[in-house]
């Protein structure tokens, strides 16, 4: 079974209007309200392509009802733990500049945190937990690599999808995969890149520091494949983008998702490029059929072998 953990949900208020005017009342002209989290947007992911997950996390009050009513309705499995604290909202406007307001989320109690972490206790070897996102404020800095050590306990797989200290830490533990963007390894290992070439050095160090594989994305110019014997360049179709927010969670999904099923790592690749391109060119995270419309389309390179 996969398990996503988003500790830090939302909902998010997706606004749209031709330009946003400071000191001044605006009109939107198209709004969306969807539910949040990077953890929750991986499982929405895996329903499309068919694959189970159940969703865990923190939420609370009507926002948290909402979240987990819309997750019931698309099918997906939740066993949410409750704070009593409301689940934050997330505000993204859409407009002549792409701007964001978000929420620091609730206070966490340790009920709350002993009711997620009894959860932990019940993972075999055949599972893999994926954690993803931001924290609310109250948890500590370290809480991933606390929640981390309880999947190890267990014998399962682990997947994070964080940035900076944070992932740079966990990659002692052998996650099954990491994802960082261009700019989010260059501020990991400190280096300057001009392009592609000067990414690869650093890609390989995701796997040789611990990574079972790596995936640099690289907003228009595709992704890096990092499996510890060669580097792929993969990219998609060049489409209108609509959608930045979802599109790296979307990309794990179909990673983890295909792997797993299969066991064949560039096929798994393949079909995170195509569901991350997919999310970018939809409103909301992807369906199935714009997965399927754009997997035949995608092109792999082999770089070098390592």
């Amino acid at each position: 079974m996969i398990y996503t953990v988003t500790l830090n949900p939302s909902i998010d208020y997706v606004v749209r209007l031709e330009k946003l005017e400071l000191d001044a009342v605006n009109r939107i002209q198209e709004d969306l309200k969807l539910p949040g989290g990077k953890g929750i947007n991986v499982s929405r992911i895996l329903k499309q392509l068919g694959i189970p997950s159940t969703a865990w996390g923190y939420t609370g009050g009507f926002t948290g009802d909402y979240i987990a009513n819309w997750l019931t309705e698309e099918g997906i499995t939740t066993a949410f733990t409750e704070v009593a604290e409301p689940t934050r909202i997330n505000v993204k406007i859409k407009a002549d500049h792409e701007t964001e307001l978000n929420g620091a989320g609730p206070t966490v109690s340790e009920e709350a945190l002993e009711d997620l972490e009894e959860k932990f206790s019940h993972l075999t070897a055949d599972d893999v937990v994926i954690l993803s996102g931001s924290k609310p404020p109250s948890l500590p800095g370290d809480y991933y690599q606390h929640l981390i050590s309880l999947v190890k306990v267990r014998g399962a797989q682990f997947v994070i999808d964080t940035t900076g200290a944070e992932l740079l830490a966990s990659l002692p533990s052998q996650p099954l995969v990491v994802k960082p963007n261009h700019h989010e390894l260059a501020d990991m290992y400190v280096f300057s890149t001009t392009g592609m070439a000067d990414l690869i050095p650093y890609g390989k160090k995701l796997v040789a520091d611990g990574a079972q594989f790596a995936i640099v994305s690289m907003a228009g110019e595709g992704a890096l494949f990092f499996t510890g014997e060669a580097v792929f360049h993969g990219w998609s179709p060049k489409g209108t983008v609509k959608n930045s927010v979802g599109s790296g969670d979307s990309m794990i999904a179909g990673f983890v998702g295909t792997y797993l099923a299969s066991g064949d790592a560039l096929a798994a690749f393949r079909m995170s490029l195509a569901c991350g391109s997919a999310t970018a060119f939809s409103d909301d995270l992807a369906k199935t059929a714009d997965i399927e419309a754009l997997l035949p389309k995608i092109t792999i390179n082999e770089l070098e072998e390592l």
